[in-house]
């Protein structure tokens, strides 16, 4: 798995039709329409997200690795 950034995940989550719902510090909270999932993305600058959390975030948000 390639690492990402949190603000990587965060373009592709919402070019998959997740909206920001707010800021809370570094933590991007995210929303879709017709669903109970929030996710919690932590942006802290360009730093790559750790592999297994970046591996939580695609499975809750049902994105592959190819759509990031």
């Amino acid at each position: 798995m390639k690492s990402v950034s949190g603000k990587e995940l965060a373009k592709a989550l919402e070019r998959q039709g997740w909206q920001l719902l707010r800021v809370q510090g570094s933590h991007h909270i995210y929303g879709k329409a017709g669903s109970i999932v929030r996710l919690s993305v932590p942006i802290h600058g360009n730093q790559a997200l750790k592999t297994g959390l970046l591996r939580n975030l695609m499975k809750q948000a049902g994105i592959a690795e190819n759509d990031l």
